[in-house]
């Protein structure tokens, strides 16, 4: 005996129970960021997710000292593009801390006190380890109408890493590119980002190794605006400890703060910035009063 077709209720009564098993095993749409909740946010690329930062760690810009130059290059590209025009991608590279990341976090305070601006301009930190979900990143912040700093501190590449070119591809290769609300700041000790001995390695292995070291090479080409940042001399390191002590109030006889300063320098080996902020560290800690950084 033939047993007889399905009616069309009970079809479109399956079809519902399928549809709907699908819906279930389907992962949920991802909500659109609210870039609205703060200026400053920090990738989680294993979530997929920007997490808000309500009070960044930064100094005020007045404070960076030594830095003239490439703090008024930076502010006037910042402010360029918070303003909806054309700038570059920024590599602040060289010494290490002579204020790279700081001059970051502070310009972007900075352009966001200026009038005239459509929106805040906001500040997103990637890790270096999460480059290569840079894509997903930019994604999310193509279609908004904000204006993004995309930040990655002490960037560079080791060993037969290639996440370089999903960095590569994202800043200025692909086929949709790097966004136009997008710019994207990086900090590193090299210059090219790529030790020589890797790209010694790539040249005397590959079939081609004048096309090999091009490719690694021209990852620095995709930073239209390169800033360097070289050792302080030990007026500028002065001028950094009497600018904190004078800031935060720290009311301490002139000579004896160079003296304690020099002494600090000469025993950490280094002039910097970094070692001027640990001198007013100590120095506020023995004298009792806290450091409220700016915001």
């Amino acid at each position: 005996m033939t047993a007889s077709p399905p009616s069309a209720p009970d079809v479109a009564q399956a079809l519902a129970r399928i549809a709907e098993a699908l819906e279930r095993l389907a992962p949920p749409a991802r909500p659109k960021p609210d870039f609205g909740r703060a200026d400053a946010f920090v990738w989680r690329a294993d979530r997929a997710a920007l997490d808000p930062i309500a009070q960044v760690n930064r100094v005020d810009i007045s404070l960076l000292r030594g830095v003239d130059r490439v703090r008024d290059l930076l502010i006037d590209n910042t402010l360029r593009f918070a303003r909806g025009l054309p700038a570059n991608n920024a590599l602040l590279w060289g010494a290490r801390g002579m204020g790279k990341s700081s001059l970051v976090k502070a310009a972007h305070a900075e352009i966001n006190r200026q009038p005239g601006l459509a929106a805040p301009l906001k500040l997103v930190e990637i890790h270096r380890e999460d480059i290569e979900s840079l894509p997903t990143l930019m994604a999310l912040m193509r279609d908004a109408p904000e204006r993004f700093i995309v930040f990655c501190d002490d960037l560079s590449f080791d060993g037969g890493d290639t996440s370089y070119k999903s960095l590569k591809a994202a800043l200025e290769g692909g086929v949709e590119g790097r966004p136009a609300n997008v710019v994207f700041y990086a900090t590193s000790n090299r210059r090219h980002l790529i030790p020589r001995e890797m790209v010694e390695n790539e040249r005397s292995s590959a079939i081609n190794p004048g096309e090999a070291v091009e490719e690694k090479v021209s990852l620095s080409d995709r930073f239209g605006l390169w800033l360097g940042f070289h050792h302080c001399s030990q007026d500028d390191y002065l001028a950094m400890v009497r600018g904190y002590a004078k800031y935060f109030a720290l009311d301490v006889p002139d000579e004896t703060l160079e003296r304690e300063a020099l002494e600090w320098a000469t025993t950490r080996g280094a002039r910097s910035g970094r070692t001027a902020w640990q001198y007013t560290q100590d120095l506020a800690g023995r004298l009792g009063r806290q450091l409220d950084r700016a915001n």
